[in-house]
């Protein structure tokens, strides 16, 4: 009998922080715990207070370990996509001077050697997909281990955001009393569990509606290839609710999410409902197709940059059509609005187990399933990143920086122009980046 495994996700998301437990048994996940609290602390999916994400986060955790009945301290963590970079890397090692066993020691050196690339100090990589290992010249192998070989190479993706966004996360962690298993990028998350095996190899766009933002992810061959993100979301409609209602933002949630219907064409001017206004004593009664038009002015400038980005690198043209999921994509009727944008074909992906069906579980539902389904030889190349991560961290403290005599201030005053020349310098994008996004849609 296989035992039990336990998989937890952490989603730290703008409108609210997520926790969901699930246990995999026989390879068949059960969620079995489930928390959820109001995010305080984040603006535009970025940490701005630590302090007030831990609480939330704690919140939220006792609430999933009360479900679940069971404490754990080991979680599965998104990372949000923005100001993301996918690059691709190659490594490799010499094995020996004769033919020998590949074993798990060569391919965490090899994988070490393809994450050898220097980045940015304002950068961290934070995830690594194996595209191939190459053996003695022999490509598309899978898994080398157990084969004979000289020598060893790999092909890999590698994503990098900004460390500040990792740093703040692992603060949180320590904060909590949690430890972190993986770091999982929302989209690869996503993809898992929104988009089918077809969908995932001929290529979709799966959007992301949150609270903040609205993120479109390009999945082609099982991989990760553009990132779009727009910095408008559910609570920018919010906003305009409550602007040209006149009544408080709270009250404009509500009505957003009770009467809310995205495409104006789908509702009654006969259907009314009382609107708690400003400076009034009595409610005013608003119809639901003027309370839709508020909303259709805010989702179709959405989907207009979000269509105008994606035709640029010709991902509109890939078979899968549009997947659309996030809290947003709970507004009635939003897949309709979205068809005008998008004729390729639009549907929502909400998830079906129990306690969890909203489409702004997904991402967290998706932390777990991606987690579970890592191979041996996936878990052993992502384990380079977690020992990088230690190491610098370690690093950091042993060369802690003493204070500085005034002699030193006064010489680094005089040295600060030209180190920060150098410093934009060496942040400069690549340019080569967008040719290696669009040559996989051609």
């Amino acid at each position: 009998m296989n035992k039990a495994q336990v998989y937890v996700g952490l989603d730290i998301g703008t409108t609210a922080i997520r926790v969901i437990v699930g246990e995999a048994v026989n390879s068949q996940l059960n969620v079995i715990g489930v928390g959820s609290e109001r995010s305080q602390g984040l603006k535009d999916g970025v940490i701005v207070d630590i302090d007030k994400v831990v609480t939330a986060t704690k919140k939220a955790v006792q609430q999933a370990q009360t479900k679940a009945n069971l404490k754990f301290d080991q979680v599965v963590v998104g990372i949000p996509a923005k100001d993301l970079t996918i690059e691709p890397a190659r490594g490799m090692v010499i094995v020996a001077n004769q033919p020998k066993e590949v074993t798990e020691v060569e391919v965490f050196n090899v994988a070490t050697a393809t994450l050898s690339r220097s980045v940015p100090p304002e950068r961290e990589i934070i995830g690594i997909t194996p595209e191939q290992f190459i053996v003695d010249g022999q490509s598309n192998i899978i898994d080398p281990r157990g084969m004979s070989a000289v020598r060893i190479e790999l092909e890999a993706l590698v994503y990098s955001v900004p460390r500040i966004v990792v740093n703040n996360i692992r603060k949180v962690l320590e904060k909590v009393g949690l430890k972190l298993k993986h770091f999982v990028l929302n989209p690869l998350a996503l993809a898992q569990v929104a988009l089918n095996d077809g969908e995932q190899d001929f290529g979709t766009v799966l959007i992301d509606m949150g609270g903040s933002q609205s993120s479109a992810y390009v999945i082609h061959d099982h991989q990760l290839k553009f990132v779009s993100v727009d910095d408008e979301g559910g609570m920018n409609a919010t906003k305009d609710v409550s602007i040209v209602l006149n009544t408080s933002v709270s009250n404009a949630e509500k009505l957003k999410r009770d009467y809310g219907i995205a495409d104006p064409d789908q509702t009654s001017a006969s259907e009314k409902f009382p609107v708690t206004v400003v400076g009034k004593d009595d409610p005013v009664m608003v119809d639901e197709t003027y309370l839709s038009e508020i909303l259709e002015a805010r989702f179709e400038q959405i989907f207009q940059r979000l269509d105008h980005t994606l035709e640029q690198v010709n991902a509109l043209d890939l078979p899968g059509g549009i997947v659309l999921t996030g809290g947003v994509a709970e507004t009635a009727e939003i897949d309709s609005l979205a068809a005008r944008f998008f004729p390729q074909g639009v549907r929502i992906y909400a998830p079906k187990e129990m306690g969890i069906r909203n489409a702004s579980f997904a991402t967290g539902l998706g932390l777990l399933v991606y987690a579970s389904r890592l191979s041996e030889i996936e878990l052993l190349v992502t384990s380079v990143i977690n020992k990088r991560a230690l190491n610098d961290t370690q690093s950091q403290r042993v060369d802690a920086p003493r204070a500085a005599t005034n002699d030193e201030r006064e010489q680094d005053q005089a040295d600060a122009q030209p180190n920060q020349a150098q410093t934009q310098q060496n942040s400069a994008p690549k340019k080569g980046l967008r040719s290696f996004f669009s040559k996989f849609f051609d």
